[in-house]
């Protein structure tokens, strides 16, 4: 059985690609020895394509309304619990105006599927954005949208969108969403995103409720066909607001290797050690680097409202989570090894 495993690290590193069989059995065999050697491997590809440059993103969280209900997410519109707000033009400009002399050269406006953010209006700040920052990259995750939308965004002046695909496994997407979203409509949106020019970000819970081995393999052949420019994956964090509020946290030792994996699979795309995987345990964030990440995201929000966007429980939102305390980030960085730089860090999938 050993031997298999390692048969199966060695295709994935010389061919980049498995099958989803070989994928799961990846998954299934880990142990320390195999992650380790995995992990050595991802550093070296980042390495090449990278150095030991770590790029940072201004994420702003412009709004925790949404109109969909997925079963995971605590701003689901179906709780009455979560404080709601929303960030208009001239907010976000200020968090822009706050991040640039920071050293932000990338911002990203998420938030959920609000309706007040027409076309119209989100085209205006993106275009306010642009005018003000030229020299920024301007991202966007604002969940499923008509390609006409997005269209209109890519024109106003948005570089990259990211949007999780959630599962590769349609069954197991279904199982994390309501009836009104579908699986069909997630993957037509990615498709619409990668067509239009967007730099694409995908991703997936690790251990959220009823995932499987196999789904996950499919996650990683999802991965390595669609090649997004970015792949955001962090352990699932349950909400006591949601009915997934008694699930079990996700894994970080997972999560950790299979960010090894995606490197491997992928050696320039874009690799964030998330704010789920900083939240789940001590030192989280430098683990994901250490496993082949090269992207954080601190937060530009407002103080006050940083706290109101809890999507699971247990978020990071103050801290070297902060804007406030890039310096000690930058420290954090420094001590594994690693250099936080000042510039938008651009993907090289090509």
């Amino acid at each position: 059985m050993k031997n298999k495993i390692f048969e199966i690290k060695n295709e994935l590193v010389e061919k980049r690609s498995l099958s989803i069989d070989s994928y799961a059995e990846l998954i299934r065999g880990r142990d320390e020895t195999l992650a380790s050697e995995l992990r050595a491997i991802a550093l070296a590809e980042r390495e090449r394509y990278y150095g030991r440059e770590v790029y940072i993103r201004g994420l702003i969280e412009i709004s925790n309304i949404c109109k969909n209900d997925c079963l995971y997410c605590g701003i689901r519109r179906s709780n009455s619990s979560c404080e709601r707000y929303r960030l208009k033009k001239e907010e976000i400009l200020e968090c822009c105006e706050k991040g640039y002399p920071l050293g932000f050269r990338t911002f990203v406006l998420q938030g959920g599927e609000d309706p007040f953010y027409s076309d119209e209006y989100l085209c205006d700040v993106v275009s306010e954005i642009r005018s003000r920052f030229p020299d920024c990259a301007i991202t966007l995750s604002m969940g499923e949208r008509s390609r006409e939308s997005y269209e209109r965004l890519f024109n106003a002046g948005a570089n990259r969108y990211l949007l999780r695909h959630e599962s590769a496994t349609k069954e197991h997407y279904e199982r994390l969403h309501p009836s009104a979203m579908s699986f069909e409509n997630r993957m037509r949106c990615l498709s619409d995103l990668r067509e239009i020019g967007y730099q694409v970000g995908c991703g997936f819970m690790v251990g959220s409720p009823y995932q499987t081995e196999r789904d996950i393999a499919r996650d990683l052949k999802f991965i390595e066909e669609f090649r997004p420019h970015m792949c955001g994956i962090g352990p699932f964090i349950p909400h006591r607001a949601t009915p997934f509020g008694e699930f079990e946290k996700g894994s970080a030792e997972l999560t950790c290797y299979l960010l090894s994996i995606i490197r491997i699979i992928s050696p320039g795309i874009l690799l964030p050690a998330t704010t789920a995987l900083g939240s789940i345990g001590q030192g989280g964030r430098e683990r994901g680097i250490l496993s082949g990440a090269n992207v954080i995201m601190p937060n530009l929000s407002p103080q006050s409202l940083r706290a109101k966007y809890e999507i699971y429980e247990g978020k990071l939102s103050s801290g070297a989570e902060s804007a406030q305390e890039i310096d000690k980030l930058k420290e954090d960085m420094r001590v594994i090894g690693y250099e936080i730089v000042c510039h938008r860090g651009d993907t090289r999938v090509f």
